[in-house]
């Protein structure tokens, strides 16, 4: 046996080193080299050639060298399959580099050169996560983002639901409606590309955040690797839908953002990150927090081509205006006092001014003056000045001739944009209490629509609507402000009837003016897997089963025949430990995840029996 036979039959020897095909898993096997894995030395001492080759003994002491090990497995000849070759690679390079012949630094990650299949719903929780590679599985990819059928047209207003007919378009013949879609966020986004690229002006996602335990509705507990993916598959698409001035804004906690940020530099330019805004989301401190109660998210603020993008003021408030006051009557109105010296400056600029009126004035000592001699005389001739009775003189600073609107900070208190527990308290108010986790609050969601500078006709984007905080608040901008912008909202999970359509439908009803159309992916293997995972017995499952091989897509090794000892073999397992769920998973696994949602170019197809009134909207919808 060859050495490298040798060393790989070991390596297989790890579950952790071996996918579904017992193919070997370099990229796995690197990380644990590179983390000095006690499992993995342990392994490799195991064989006595394979520790004579990678050990060094050192007074009666095997010292692994970890760089030489890395060097064999990392070469080209190492792994004979070319396939296996080229998808342990992944990850390594960028733009078609490896990461030694790159000047800048870079994030990367294993599998960064795929496309997540499937999505992030509950049923899914167990299974084992399938990637496609951008250049082995380039076909499949593009099945994956072909433009869906949609179904289930309702449009809903004020006066209650109405069947959509068709759909608005402006003079440019964009879409003109404010949109809510049920179905995978990805696939739903592909599906948008067709006519919306390039047209929207502002995305904002409140994603997973990877945490592992919090009680957010998705699947939430991604590895580190499979969560960038995720969100590098999405990201890639929000570029091509945003608008020239177009911006991006995530909100995170410190789980994530701070390797988000990295992955934002690398597709949206780092030369257009514009902040990272802190909300002071809670007022609070934990006192059962292990280490540190965090009060604060962050939320990451690109724009796609930050010289394009003019950012938009805040509004003042009557606190911002309170020192503003008018004691002699100033035609021009409401002023504040303005210093004329500051803290900068050189003494060779110092000067002593005597105004006509017998005034003398000089900067105090370590200050210096803020407008030259002259300038300073013009401002007295335009009656600029205020003379205080002890003998000090001020500019008069006019509230009518301040910005309209304040520059905006980094850091974003809570009596500004809220907090979670008034979050709570707003969402409980529409829906009841305990409809939905910690939403983002309509405070937030104003903020950033006036920050990213939203106008009339203008696209707002959120496919990670959850309770449809984004939604509801661009509907009462409208209102306040009298002009029209338009949402888009993607929820996938099945909460989007009961929670996302029923909140923005109450907001509807209080404003007592604006609709939306709601629309679904038309579901195929999707509609298999809702019946899987709401089962509560073998023998529906079973029923699910025989269902699937009459009148699904099946992956191409599963054999769509059930044979009797097959059947026997499944309830047999119902009975183990967690049979169900094992059950479940088993189902799932052969369903072919491209062929979740039907295509739209297989929308006349008999056997997806789509109606002629939902043949009607596609075409409305996609401009065909």
């Amino acid at each position: 046996m060859s050495f490298i036979t040798n060393l790989t039959n070991l390596l297989k020897t790890d579950n952790r080193f071996v996918d579904d095909e017992g193919e070997l898993l370099i990229a796995a096997v690197q990380d644990r080299a590179w983390k000095t894995d006690h499992d993995l030395v342990k392994l490799l001492l195991s064989d006595t050639e394979i520790k004579s080759k990678f050990f060094i003994e050192i007074e009666g002491h095997w010292v692994f060298n970890v760089n030489t090990f890395l060097d064999y497995i990392s070469q080209k000849n190492f792994l004979d399959n070319s396939y296996t070759r080229f998808r342990n690679r992944i990850g390594l390079t960028i733009d078609g580099k490896y990461l030694s012949e790159r000047g800048e630094v870079a994030l990367t990650w294993a599998y960064k050169d795929c496309v997540l299949e499937g999505g992030q719903t509950k049923e899914e929780d167990k299974r084992k996560e399938i990637f496609f590679n951008e250049v082995l599985a380039q076909d499949e990819i593009n099945r994956l983002f072909d433009p869906k059928a949609l179904t289930n047209f309702i449009r809903y207003t004020s006066e209650g639901e109405k069947s959509a007919i068709e759909l608005k378009r402006n003079e440019q013949g964009v879409i003109s409606e404010n949109l809510i879609i049920k179905g995978n966020n990805l696939i739903a986004l592909h599906s948008l590309k067709n006519q919306f690229c390039g047209e929207v002006k502002l995305i904002y996602i409140d994603p997973p955040y990877n945490t592992g335990n919090d009680s957010f509705g998705y699947n939430d507990n991604f590895n580190h690797s499979t969560w960038l993916t995720f969100m590098k598959n999405r990201f890639e698409v929000s570029l091509e839908l945003l608008r020239e001035d177009g911006v991006i804004f995530v909100s995170l906690d410190d789980t994530e953002s701070h390797y988000c940020k990295i992955l934002m530099d690398e597709i949206f330019g780092r030369e257009n990150f514009i902040s990272t805004k802190i909300w002071n989301s809670k007022y609070t401190v934990s006192n059962d927090a292990k280490y540190v109660s965090y009060q604060h998210e962050n939320i990451l603020f690109y724009a796609k081509n930050k010289n394009s993008f003019q950012i938009g003021m805040i509004n003042r408030t009557d606190e911002n205006n309170r020192s503003y006051r008018n004691p002699d009557n100033d035609p021009k109105g409401k002023w504040k006092a303005t210093p004329l010296h500051a803290k900068s400056g050189k003494a060779v600029n110092n000067y002593t001014i005597e105004f006509p009126n017998g005034y003398k004035w000089s900067p105090p000592k370590g200050r210096y003056p803020r407008y030259s001699k002259e300038r300073l005389m013009r401002i007295y001739n335009e009656h600029g000045l205020h003379f205080n009775k002890n003998g000090g003189v001020d500019k008069k600073t006019y509230l009518s001739e301040v910005k309209q609107g304040l520059t905006n900070g980094s850091v974003w208190k809570y009596e500004e944009v809220g907090h979670t527990h008034g979050n709570n308290e707003e969402l409980a108010s529409i829906l009841g209490k305990g409809a939905f986790n910690n939403p983002k609050g309509t405070a937030l969601l104003k903020k950033i629509i006036r920050v990213a500078n939203v106008g009339e006709g203008d696209i707002v984007l959120d496919y990670h609507a959850g309770s449809g905080t984004t939604g509801h608040a661009l509907l009462d901008l409208n209102i306040e402000e009298g002009i029209n912008r338009y949402f888009i909202l993607c929820e996938q999970m099945e909460y989007a009837e009961s929670l996302t359509v029923e909140r923005i439908k109450k907001v509807i009803e209080m404003n007592k003016g604006g609709d939306f159309i709601y629309l679904e992916l038309r579901k195929y293997n999707e509609a298999f897997l809702e019946c899987i995972s709401t089962a509560t017995s073998c023998k529906e499952l079973t029923k699910v089963w025989n269902d699937m091989t009459e009148g699904s897509f099946l992956n191409w090794y599963v054999n769509p025949e059930v044979p009797d000892e097959a059947i026997n073999d499944f309830i047999a397992i119902g009975k183990e430990e967690n049979g169900l769920d094992k059950q479940k998973k088993l189902l799932a696994e052969l369903l072919d995840k491209n062929q979740l949602y039907v295509n739209l170019s297989e929308i006349n197809d008999a056997q997806f029996k789509v109606s002629d009134i939902d043949k009607a909207l596609n075409k409305s919808f996609y401009g065909e």
